[in-house]
């Protein structure tokens, strides 16, 4: 068997990383792409891998020889490389086609070994290697049946995104037998470009002959194996935190995109929060019928949507505004006041920075266990000149919770000392009936007007695409300040329409935070179960836990991402008192149960190997 790997084009969507360079030039994490193909095709055994060059073709050719690959690499030039297309180029190598069966590449592809090896272990001959498809792919797609037979090759622009449950996405690697590429690929694709030219794209050939009485050509489906395609500067960048040497800085890498994470495949993010039961399928199918007029027509201004927070939360829409997210407006509140902020760590999120020292006095919510209530806060607080207090109810550590009660009790001593209370209350809607209640009312703002309160939609309502935040309180010269120096169009035009929809989905909400106090119940109670972890106590959607085993953190959350695509946050860092610990998100049972025998599996793994070790 051999291998051709097409690399004549010339990246131009890379822009100045291609300017120089030829495409599978460029590095991912200090690696060019060409090389780690041809390290991995080395190890194939392989009698020769034909490289077909055009785009900075003697450069590319330099860089090859000086790699020390074993297998014999020959060249094929497409010296007109630069109006023709990748059928054109597969094309000059039809001669090795004919002699061998042949692996076909594409160099600007990024995979696993494992990619490979599944492809070469399939006793059938002649395959496409196929990816369900993803929202992050584009590129032409497949049809498959049940005996993977590929029923149509769709290409970019004929797609059908109602259907897309139904695609296949090809990965650009074939397998090719030497009988297929003799007796059916290179006739048809000398009769193809004969008819409609060079600059094509080879797999228009695959196409057609999908079309024979007979299938000559199955699909192999990947089976959870990662790979990436390099189209432009954003690939590469997905591609690096992916695809790197070490297994704790993918994740490190990962977690720093904060977001985004429908771009990796079957990742289950259990990093970030939300509502797992909210929004209900008829409001998303509402804002669906209204698509084509969100996109296409601007927003209303800050004054219709604070109209809109103020309906749905039932205060004046004086006390209420908006904001792209709760960040914007808790800076915002900390750059109109001056003075000495209080901050509860490492509970308070890094909405602000922290770096002057003088200007920030710290609650340590570990010295106190991580539980803390109003009382040690008041008199930690009490006498230290704060102008402000920020505190985050349920807190983002462990879901701690101050009782209404104690809340009230804050309000009324920073009143009395003239301290701003800004109350990050974003998550209070998860806990227990009756321990927690939102302070976004008139009766509760007027009484406090040293009040103030924002609330994440994201999280609590499962919208985190919207990005969507209020801040609400009776200190009508704050508010006034803050829609003056806000944007007009702040909010887009998707968040002021589920604004505008939401009221009628109260029930709905209702449900849901009521099955999901039932699944949080539900996965501590597992949680508990398990071995070397200690559960914290949590009135919000997320759990802190404390893994007391010889496995740390860090090495729980690298065995979690690489063996099981899971996605958990490694807190020890943040808590910083010589223990470890991890908090996870909660989602369905199904998913819950998922991660939970993934912890166990990864614990007895580790154990055992202990147990090995000391001859146990």
């Amino acid at each position: 068997m051999q291998a051709i790997i097409l690399a004549a084009g010339m990246g131009k969507r890379l822009k100045e990383l291609t300017q120089n360079n030829t495409k599978c030039m460029v590095r991912v994490n200090g690696v060019t792409l060409i090389e780690r193909m041809l390290k991995q095709l080395d190890e194939l055994d392989l009698k020769r891998i034909v490289l077909v060059i055009g785009y900075q073709g003697k450069k590319l050719k330099e860089y090859v020889n000086s790699l020390e690959i074993r297998t014999s690499i020959i060249y094929i030039e497409n010296p007109i490389y630069y109006k023709t297309n990748n059928i054109y180029s597969l094309s000059l190598a039809k001669e090795c086609m004919e002699e061998d069966d042949t692996l076909l590449l594409e160099s600007d592809l990024i995979f696993e070994d494992s990619v490979l090896e599944c492809l070469l272990q399939d006793k059938r001959d002649t395959l496409a290697l196929a990816d369900k498809y993803e929202n992050w792919m584009d590129g032409t797609v497949m049809k498959l049946d049940s005996e993977d037979n590929i029923l149509e090759f769709i290409g970019g622009k004929k797609m059908q995104f109602g259907e897309k449950d139904s695609y296949y996405k090809t990965v650009n690697i074939y397998k090719f037998s030497k009988n297929f590429s003799s007796h059916y690929y290179i006739p048809f694709l000398e009769a193809y470009t004969a008819a409609l030219g060079k600059n094509e794209y080879y797999e228009q050939v695959l196409k057609i002959l999908t079309m024979l009485d007979e299938p000559v050509i199955k699909a192999k489906k990947l089976e959870g194996q990662l790979w990436y395609e390099i189209d432009d500067i954003q690939d590469l960048d997905i591609a690096e935190s992916i695809f790197t040497y070490s297994q704790g800085e993918r994740v490190q890498q990962i977690l720093n995109r904060h977001g985004g994470y429908w771009r990796y495949p079957k990742l289950l993010d259990f990093c970030y929060a939300v509502n797992p039961y909210f929004p209900p399928q008829r409001l998303i199918d509402e804002i669906k019928g209204t698509f084509e007029k969100l996109l296409m027509e601007n927003p209303s201004g800050i004054k219709v949507n604070s109209l809109l927070m103020a309906k749905n939360f039932g205060v004046s829409p004086e006390y209420i505004t908006g904001g792209n997210g709760i960040a914007e407006l808790i800076k915002k509140v900390l750059d109109i006041r001056s003075g000495k902020i209080g901050v509860v760590k490492p509970a308070f999120e890094d909405n602000v920075n922290q770096d002057d020292k003088e200007k920030y006095v710290v609650f340590d919510a570990v010295s106190k266990g991580i539980q803390y209530d109003e009382n040690l806060l008041i008199d930690y607080f009490d006498g230290k000149g704060i102008a402000i207090l920020v505190l985050s109810n349920p807190d983002s550590l462990s879901g701690n919770l101050i009782d209404k009660n104690g809340i009230l009790k804050l309000c009324k001593w920073a009143d009395e000392r003239n301290i701003i209370l800004l109350l990050n209350e974003s998550f209070v809607d998860f806990a227990e009936e009756e321990k927690g209640r939102t302070f976004i009312c008139n009766d509760i703002l007027q009484k406090y007007p040293n009040l103030i309160v924002v609330k994440d939609i994201s999280g609590s309502y499962g919208v985190p695409g919207l990005c969507l935040g209020v801040l609400a309180s009776a200190r009508k010269d704050y508010i006034k300040k803050l829609k003056k120096e806000t944007p007009m169009w702040n909010i887009n035009s998707f968040a002021e329409f589920y604004m505008q929809i939401a009221e009628k989905y109260v029930r709905d909400y209702r449900d849901a935070i009521q099955k999901f106090r039932n699944t949080r119940e539900e996965f501590v109670r597992h949680l508990e179960q398990l071995q070397r972890l200690k559960v914290y106590p949590t009135q919000a959607n997320y759990i802190l836990c404390e893994l007391n085993g010889e496995i740390t953190s860090a090495e729980l959350a690298k065995c979690l991402l690489v063996q099981h695509n899971i996605l958990i946050s490694d807190m020890t860092d943040e808590i910083k008192n010589g223990r470890q610990y991890i908090r996870i998100a909660i989602k369905k049972t199904e998913q819950n149960r998922q991660l939970c025998e993934a912890i166990q599996m990864i614990i007895n793994i580790k154990d055992c190997k202990l147990s090995k070790k000391v001859g146990l």
